[in-house]
């Protein structure tokens, strides 16, 4: 699900061929066929199964299919059937908020303002006018890091002793995910409670005039609802696409705004130029509220400036957060750049305390320390899917923190993001590196293979974001072995609803999958150096993503001897479905 709510446009695919670029890795690894017995077996489909087309009939490659080749929707969902833990009264408002994804408020309606006029609307329908006004409010906008520094912004809070209540986007795995009290996932119970009075009320009170709201509005409709109607002290509500004319920003006067790094994103919706972008994610910014943002790119900070000083607003740029300052302790969300985020949650937690007149709660050991809530929010902040790493259970199971197969889970999805990605993932799988943290992987001594799971949304430019994965790695030392695309399954499961598959015999079009591995495969791969194996070319599309994942853990088991360190990104719906598996296969 993306942020503003309807089906985006598709890039034109690329032409690709049945013969794409699939090299395998050395023939010392063991790598076994994903052929479509491993179908047969796991769905007993066997009178309707296509046959793989290729170059090499008589030795089919993992997952190479013909870009005609299209596989039924009941056989690549049928592996998450039964996964779905919920009510079926939960089941019943998940299917109701599935159907508002279908309303537009995309670049030409919603998005660009001439619907906006709706959200006062339903503010005013669900009457919650005066409770918004109440809410003390940490906004936040940008590109990249939104959802990290509004965690690390709510954990410090919480820490300090608040009632808190966290809005971000998107999911990964649940719904419920995007509203948080107290650090937590809104209980079940209370989300069926709060979604049916706003869609009840919704209903009785819209028609042609006014319709229902879409998703995602209607979602920041019911954070504000339950938010309110929890008395949390501070709400950190993170901005879901732009900034202007998002739904969170019906908030008129919140405590203090944050704007993290700006880049290139949403731009069929945002603008073409940077400064375009920039002038939308600068559309939360309120004439008295104090903001803050991190270092730019010349073009966006002379937008952001301008604006400042046309509200007449303080915008002061912060720093990345010096470790020492940590006294040793890590920060709860991994990687280099998150210290960019934690430096800009640390100001606006400051400022949020100072203006609400809650600084003599802080205690400060030395001078050159943070606050001790500050270091213990900071290294408990908790996201999922951003620099998380995840040993694999089901290979080597007796001892799953030196797993033979490790899942290495990471949402970006912009060409910057990726480049913060891939040192992360270099940095986390360098033997000779320090791990700190619970999820890091430990030191080995066994020989590894970096294999890279990829997809990314249609409205992504992969010419953009795996050259930029591909050389950052190479900067770094590493290559890959394989690079396997997938679709996302939750393209068909919306919302983790997972009680059932399908039924109907609908169609899977891997022809983007294809497109993203021939982009793949034009790229220049080197080697030189790194065991003069010349293999990072090999490549392979697979029909579903729990195909690709039976793959990845049949040749671990064959090659136990070898660990094998498979990146996730390209998008944080991917790393949702990765993880469902996961966990449900525990």
């Amino acid at each position: 699900m993306r942020a503003g709510g309807g089906a985006p446009p598709r890039h034109a695919p690329l032409s690709p061929t049945a013969s794409a670029t699939a090299t395998l890795v050395p023939a010392s690894v063991a790598m076994p066929t994903p052929r479509l017995v491993h179908l047969r077996h796991l769905l007993s489909f066997r009178s309707a199964l296509p046959r793989p087309l290729g170059p090499n009939q008589s030795h089919p490659l993992p997952g190479s299919v013909h870009p005609s080749l299209l596989l039924p929707r009941a056989m690549a969902g049928v592996a998450y059937a039964g996964l779905a833990t919920g009510s079926a009264e939960y089941e019943e408002v998940l299917g109701c908020l599935a159907s508002l994804i279908t309303q537009k408020v995309r670049a030409d309606t919603g998005n660009r303002g001439n619907q906006w006029e709706l959200m006062s609307k339903y503010v005013q329908i669900l009457e919650l006018e005066e409770s918004i006004a109440q809410l003390k409010v940490v906004h936040v906008a940008g590109t990249k890091g939104k959802g990290s520094t509004c965690t690390f912004a709510e954990s410090i809070l919480r820490s300090c002793g608040f009632h808190t209540g966290l809005f971000t986007s998107p999911h990964l795995m649940d719904v419920r995910e995007r509203f948080r009290l107290d650090g937590l996932d809104i209980s079940e119970e209370k989300f069926i409670r709060y979604f049916w009075w706003c869609w009840k009320t919704l209903k009785d009170k819209t028609g042609d005039g006014v319709p229902m709201p879409a998703y995602f509005r209607f979602l920041a409709l019911l954070a504000f609802k339950i938010f309110s109607d929890e008395q949390v002290d501070v709400v950190v509500l993170e901005v879901g696409l732009g900034g202007k004319y998002d739904a969170t920003n019906v908030v008129r006067a919140p405590v203090v705004c944050g704007i993290t790094s700006l880049g290139y994103d949403h731009m069929e919706i945002l603008g073409n130029t940077l400064g375009e972008i920039t002038r939308e994610k600068a559309g939360i910014l309120k004439k008295g509220v104090p903001a803050y943002t991190v270092p730019q790119p010349e073009e966006a900070m002379s937008v952001l400036m301008k604006r400042a000083t046309e509200l007449g607003v303080s915008l002061q740029v912060v720093h990345p957060l010096d470790p020492q300052k940590l006294e040793d302790q890590p920060l709860g969300l991994h990687g280099e750049h998150q210290y960019m985020n934690a430096g800009l949650a640390i100001a606006l937690a400051n400022t949020w305390l100072e203006r609400q007149g809650h600084l003599n709660r802080l205690h400060v050991k030395h001078s050159g320390t943070l606050p001790d809530q500050f270091i213990k929010g900071l290294s408990s902040a908790c996201l999922q899917g951003r620099g998380q790493i995840i040993p694999n259970s089901q290979v080597n199971s007796e001892n799953d923190r030196d797993s033979s197969l490790v899942f290495y889970l990471d949402g970006a999805h912009s060409s910057e993001s990726m480049e913060m990605c891939a040192r992360w993932f270099a940095h986390a799988t360098n033997s000779d590196g320090i791990q700190p943290g619970p999820s890091e992987q430990p030191h080995t001594d066994r020989d590894s293979r970096k294999f890279l799971l990829f997809n990314c949304m249609t409205v992504r430019d992969p010419q953009r974001l795996l050259p930029r994965l591909l050389d950052t790695c190479a900067q770094n030392g590493l290559h890959f072995e394989h690079a396997l695309f997938v679709p996302n399954q939750s393209q068909y499961n919306k919302l983790g609803s997972l009680a059932s598959p399908p039924s109907e015999r609908e169609q899977i079009d891997l022809s983007w999958q294809l497109s993203l591995q021939k982009v793949w495969g034009n790229l220049p791969h080197h080697n030189k150096g790194l065991n003069d194996v010349n293999s990072s070319g090999a490549t392979s599309v697979f029909e579903s993503l729990p195909l690709a994942i039976k793959w990845l853990r049949e040749t671990a088991q064959q090659n136990q001897s070898i660990q094998f360190q498979v990146l996730v990104t390209g998008s944080l719906h991917l790393v949702g479905d990765v993880l469902r598996l996961l966990k449900n296969n525990k």
